[in-house]
């Protein structure tokens, strides 16, 4: 059997698997990396006044990591630059917010081919090597011309975008050609998926063909749609936990009989918090019966907090908050309480419980486990209902969910009523559909499908034209 080899940004495989802090992907890639005895590679988060190469070893739980410091020019070119300041916000059709600068462009390139220098001495000749995500995108090319003809597979966790918004990056034929690289490039979606074939055919005048291989630069790949899922069994596990149930009780209990409906998410402008706020207080508006009676909490958890637009949205979500609990608040109620601050998956769990209604209304987002985790924590005799944006990944995923256009504050306002009024028996018929889905394809599937699709092109075959071509160009 051959080694895995997971290479990403940052490594978060836990210290302890029974760490409820610990998020499902990394339990789920630490389980692939002990079954195959692999390494996860990445950068350690810290930097250095000089890049040395010099990597850090340790067992964690059974994984090897491998991890390497950049430095700080690397970090805010690299990082804050070219990965948060110009993919993230264009990948999420935020064009207004990309920022375009040759230095972050050199940052990003510098990265990668650092990583490549790095990593490629721990590489034995029949590993499987499974790259992460925007940061990485040009990590195969720098291997290949390393020498590396291992297969290669790439997983993009963000949306790919429309080919008209992607063409306004500068040189974006180069990032397109660098996954060419690659053997095996999955994505979220088949609407991911569909809008990279278009880019290919209509821009980069290659082929794709029925079963997913596109041709182009020379090179051949396969592209397929791999939706990620949560680790079901254990979020399940966590919303009856005692830690869980500590939480819902005392989320019932601060809410004095009122309904609650939450939105948990990270802070960032992708995940449409002011329309939603904005929509909740249209709800608010028209329907003053619901006066007092329900309460909105919004966890926000804070992220990039160096980059300008992540500190401008904080302060513009602070204002709207305020103003809207200011014209409705009581003595003894406030419609929004908004916390900035970070929860274990058992506590979110045990606040998921509680809830009646789940907001999850982004703008743009490649998947978004915390549709997922709200559904596998509800309680199956009375489960709250699943509010969802139709530009979430998860959408294409649960059809039984409220889908919304998170742009209307009209079409999320009737979603929040229509939740908060839907009987028990449709709650819970849509509820038991959603929660087949999630446990049926939960991360461990997910991880294996993309893992076995990467061993079969290993194990298929020689296509050696390629395999030869790559070895003679690299």
């Amino acid at each position: 059997m051959p080694r895995l080899i997971v290479i990403s940004n940052r490594v978060s495989a836990p210290a302890d698997e029974s760490d409820a802090s610990i998020g499902g992907l990394a339990m789920a890639l630490s389980a692939a990396l002990r079954e195959y005895s692999g390494i996860w590679f990445g950068w350690s988060g810290r930097t250095t006044a000089e890049f040395t190469g010099q990597l850090s070893l340790q067992r964690s739980a059974g994984v090897t990591i491998a991890t390497v410091d950049l430095e700080e020019q690397d970090r805010q070119e690299y990082y804050n630059g070219y990965a948060n300041r110009t993919l993230w916000p264009l990948f999420h059709y935020r064009i207004d917010l990309s920022a375009y600068e040759r230095s972050f462009d050199k940052g990003y390139a510098r990265v990668n081919a650092r990583f490549a220098d790095t990593v490629a001495p721990l590489l034995q000749a029949d590993d499987l090597i499974w790259v992460h995500d925007y940061h990485l995108i040009p990590l195969a090319q720098e291997l290949r011309r390393r020498g590396v003809a291992n297969r290669i597979g790439f997983f993009l966790h963000i949306p790919w975008p429309t080919r008209r918004l992607f063409s306004t990056l500068p040189n974006h034929r180069d990032l397109v050609q660098a996954l060419f690289d690659f053997d095996l490039v999955g994505f979220q979606t088949e609407d991911s998926l569909t809008a990279f074939c278009e880019y290919v055919t209509e821009e980069a005048g290659g082929v794709v063909s029925y079963d997913g291989v596109a041709q182009a630069f020379g090179r051949r790949v396969q592209l397929g749609a791999f939706p990620i899922g949560l680790d079901t069994a254990a979020f399940t596990q966590a919303a009856g936990s005692p830690v869980a149930e500590g939480w819902r009780e005392r989320m019932h209990a601060s809410l004095a009989d009122r309904r609650l409906i939450i939105g948990v998410d990270r802070l960032d402008y992708s995940k449409g918090l002011e329309e939603r706020f904005l929509a909740y207080e249209d709800f608010l508006a028209n329907h003053p019966d619901a006066l007092e009676s329900v309460s909105l909490l919004q966890v926000a958890t804070p992220s990039r907090d160096e980059v300008t637009t992540y500190q401008d949205i904080r302060a513009k979500l602070d204002a709207v908050s305020g103003r809207i609990n200011g014209a409705y608040a009581t003595a003894d109620w406030v419609p929004i309480r908004y916390v900035n601050r970070t929860y274990r998956r058992d506590e979110l769990a045990g606040m998921y419980r509680a809830a009646a209604v789940g907001l999850v209304t982004p703008l743009r987002d490649g998947m978004n486990l915390v549709a997922k985790e709200f559904v596998a924590a509800q309680a199956p005799d009375d489960p709250g209902v699943l509010v969802l944006s139709q530009f979430a990944g998860a959408a294409e995923q649960m059809p039984d969910a409220l889908i919304v256009n998170p742009f209307s504050r009209e079409d999320m306002s009737d979603a929040i009523q229509r939740a908060l009024t839907m009987p028990r028996a449709e709650r819970v018929r849509r509820w038991e559909r959603l929660y087949d889905g999630v446990r049926e394809n939960d991360v461990t599937a997910w991880r294996d499908r993309y893992v076995q699709a990467l061993a079969s092109l290993a194990e298929a075959p020689a296509e050696s034209e390629q395999v030869e071509d790559r070895r003679a160009t690299a």
